[in-house]
């Protein structure tokens, strides 16, 4: 009885070893999983240039026509470093306004940290009219500033859903408005949905309000120190892109009575004719033709590994 029992002792205990060396024999075998693949750093573009070209049928600011409602050619270069997160510019456009100046040139640059599917935009805006000349009429009675250049500053915040829709807020502060003394503040609202049924094409829109504040003594020989009157501005409109062109077509228009259109512009067929009104503040359907491409698009700069 006691050898059936040390030799079952025995049975076990050599079944139990077998078990245990089956399982270190296991563990020891190479796992059939596949290393995990160490991720790639995503690549920085130090420095790009962006390059856009635009045509189109007015030049529409902020819902007032800076060409007489006539045709614009505008272009510009961008300069972007470290992933676009810094950037300054150049832009340029042909105008036709009472002041007559040569074009419009404006130096900008600013700052894009981006959050995800959040960015953020602040910077600095300087609108350059060279060549331009104070309007006298008849002589003696001015109607203009000698000089109509001037500084913003702005900020603004977008978000983007799905890649399909981007909604943002924007605001401007401008503290010697086209030289007249008067402050500008321009706070808007915008919104693009890329429609799903045809790879770019998308609706957008924008409404803001522009506040306009008191003009100092100098800006018209005839008249005390004014309060420019604040407007409502909205436009709506769809547009095309394939590869480097977009095209766009877009309604604007303010809520400018034509003679608070004149006190914002001094429009010189007001001013010539007597009528004190304008029409360039009026509803305005514009179509844009525009060409944009980046340096880095065309191997120009390679961006770092």
């Amino acid at each position: 009885m006691v050898f059936d029992f040390l030799r079952s002792s025995v049975a076990g205990l050599s079944l139990s070893l077998a078990a245990f060396a089956g399982a270190a024999q296991a563990a020891d075998l190479p796992s059939k999983k596949l290393a995990p693949v160490a991720p790639i750093p995503p690549s920085i573009t130090w420095i790009d240039a962006a390059v856009s070209v635009k045509a189109m049928t007015d030049y529409n600011f902020r819902g007032i026509s800076q060409t007489d409602r006539k045709p614009a050619i505008q272009g510009g270069v961008e300069l972007q470093f470290y992933n676009n997160l810094v950037y300054a510019g150049v832009y340029a456009s042909n105008l036709d306004l009472v002041t007559r100046p040569d074009a419009e040139i404006d130096f900008y640059a600013g700052i894009r940290p981006k959050f995800g599917d959040l960015t953020f935009d602040i910077g600095i805006w300087q609108y350059y009219y060279p060549g331009e000349k104070q309007f006298i009429f008849p002589a003696g009675v001015f109607w203009t500033p000698k000089n109509t250049d001037y500084t913003e500053v702005y900020g603004k915040v977008s978000y983007t859903y799905k890649d399909s829709l981007t909604v943002g807020a924007n605001v401007f502060y401008a503290w010697d408005w086209l030289g007249t003394g008067a402050t500008g503040t321009y706070a808007s609202i915008t919104a693009k949905y890329a429609l799903p049924f045809l790879e770019g094409l998308s609706v957008s829109g924008e409404f803001g309000h522009y506040w306009l504040g008191r003009t100092n003594q100098a800006i018209w020989s005839t008249t005390p120190p004014t309060n420019l009157p604040d407007y409502l501005y909205w436009n709506a409109g769809v547009s095309y892109t394939y590869k480097n062109l977009t095209a766009d077509l877009r309604y604007h228009d303010t809520n400018l009575s034509k003679r608070e259109c004149f006190l914002n512009t001094s429009d010189p067929r007001g001013i010539i004719s007597g009528s004190a009104s304008s029409k360039w503040c009026g509803p305005a359907v514009v179509g844009t033709l525009s060409f944009d491409i980046t340096a880095s698009s065309l191997g120009i700069f390679a961006p770092a590994k």
